[in-house]
């Protein structure tokens, strides 16, 4: 008898996570004919994008399961709001796993339970995975680097004895292993040094080490120091296989669309494209700034402007399109930059990075938004904003040449009560200027990388052969 494999993926509801994850377990199916993958789907708020993206699939031997919302709170900032996730979803999510498992052992020729692959903020689910007596790998979305980075702040708590949170407003420097150069506190994420949050965030990296694996979205060429440092400070196996990427995930952007139209207009490389994120906007101090800068810079742009969330809607609030964007920009900036600049909302990043008038992109540095551009050759201009993205930032300028940098050490992520900093427009249009320079070694760089980047995928590829390995291993695990 042929034996039949199935895994549980157990995502975060959140875009970024969700749509790589799932691109892994599409992979992973068309590698082995005998291989099942059951998707928990753990509900929060109603989520237009994700839903049309989960129906949108159309992957055989993949299903979903839904689980029921919890009750969760607007204004539950976002450590607490992890930790009554797993609390209100750890029994749903076992009762699940549960089901499957007795389904497995109940009916003939069903798939055997292989093993959990679980999101890097859920690793407590791996308890569960213990208690049913399956492995659990744990599904790593951002870079090498910063898994290497998280591993040495855990170390530096439990085996060295620092207290973390006297970190905070200094400028510390760290030989961290995953890097080539020193590190400052100053770009550590402020969820690490924050009492409120620090305690989640070593509890998830202690369940990073008692994963059975991690798979991590980077290849080889990009992060080979930090792989390498992974390999060699951990007994845990790695698995990088990215670039993970969705690239048809904006199926709503029609070539007729204002945006790609407008796009169609402009010149090859001529235009650099501002986006921030799903949770990146500014005040209208910093708009203004943004504005001068790009106006000063003389170069086509089209800059995705969103207005920040409302005080009253919480800290998990995202930030919503303006109704008319004149109100926050300087006076007259919209008539003096018409025909060379364009504002919108909402952006269809990827079609963008894709266009070929695509030349520069001035981003917060998230890990998706990294391998997007590296895989559509369009160099960084870095401006961090939150999470792990001064890390990012960093990666990119100092370790890897892929980036230029605009302020590498900003930080407006929602957990710091002083007072907001304003990059100036001088300072921002150095780094537009900057990565728009034609021929510069950023530019080579980047387009080198894209190469290695794609190649990684194809058959016999870095990702590719890594992918295999890690099939082998989930069919191999049912065995012993």
């Amino acid at each position: 008898m042929v034996m039949k494999a199935e895994l549980v993926f157990i995502p975060m509801p959140l875009m970024g996570h969700f749509v790589s994850m799932v691109q892994l377990a599409k992979l992973l199916l068309d590698l082995h004919p005998n291989l099942s993958i059951t998707v928990l789907m753990i509900k929060l708020n109603p989520d237009a994008k994700l839903a049309a993206y989960v129906h949108s699939l159309t992957a055989t031997r993949m299903k979903f399961i839904d689980l029921p919302p919890p009750e969760t709170r607007e204004d539950e900032s976002p450590s607490n709001f992890v930790t009554t996730l797993l609390q209100i979803h750890g029994p749903l999510v076992k009762q699940a796993a549960t089901n499957i498992v007795q389904y497995s052992t109940s009916v003939l020729d069903s798939p055997r339970l292989a093993g959990f692959v679980l999101d890097m903020f859920l690793t407590p689910f791996i308890d569960l995975g213990n208690e049913l007596s399956v492995p659990s790998y744990v599904f790593y979305t951002s870079g090498a680097a910063f898994l290497g980075f998280q591993f040495y702040i855990l170390d530096l708590h439990d085996e060295q004895n620092v207290n973390i949170l006297e970190l905070e407003d200094s400028d510390t420097e760290f030989t961290i292993p995953s890097y080539l150069n020193p590190v400052s506190s100053k770009l550590f994420p402020t969820v690490m040094l924050k009492p409120e949050s620090l305690p989640m965030v070593i509890t998830l990296t202690r369940g990073l080490r008692k994963a059975k694996g991690i798979i991590i979205n980077t290849f080889w060429e990009l992060e080979s120091h930090a792989i390498s440092s992974l390999s060699d400070a951990s007994a845990l196996p790695v698995y990088p296989v990215g670039p993970l990427l969705n690239l048809e995930s904006e199926s709503e952007v029609h070539q007729s669309s204002d945006i790609m139209k407008w796009l169609d207009e402009q010149p090859p490389s001529s235009v650099v494209f501002l986006c921030f994120g799903s949770w990146g906007s500014f005040n209208g101090d910093q708009v203004k700034e943004i504005a001068f800068a790009l106006e000063q810079s003389g170069h086509r742009f089209l800059w995705s402007l969103r207005q920040p969330p409302h005080p009253s809607k919480g800290p998990r609030a995202s930030p919503t399109d303006y109704d008319d964007a004149s109100e926050v920009l300087p006076e007259g900036f919209l008539d003096r930059t018409r025909g060379i600049g364009k504002i919108i909302g909402w952006a269809p990043q990827v079609a963008i990075l894709g266009h070929p008038a695509t030349g520069g992109f001035v981003s917060h540095c998230g890990w998706n938004s990294t391998l997007e551009s590296i895989w559509f050759e369009v160099p960084i201009a870095a401006w961090p904003v939150y999470a792990e993205q001064q890390l990012n930032a960093f990666e990119l300028v100092m370790e890897l040449g892929l980036a230029v940098e605009i302020k590498m050490d900003y930080k407006r992520d929602g957990m710091d009560s002083g007072e907001i900093e304003i990059v100036s427009a001088k300072t921002i249009e150095k780094g537009i200027r900057s990565v728009m320079e034609e021929g510069s070694d950023v530019r080579r760089r980047v387009k080198e990388m894209s190469e290695k980047s794609r190649k990684a995928l194809m058959n016999a590829g870095s990702s590719h052969s890594t992918l295999r390995g890690l099939v082998d291993d989930v069919m191999n695990n049912m065995f012993t």
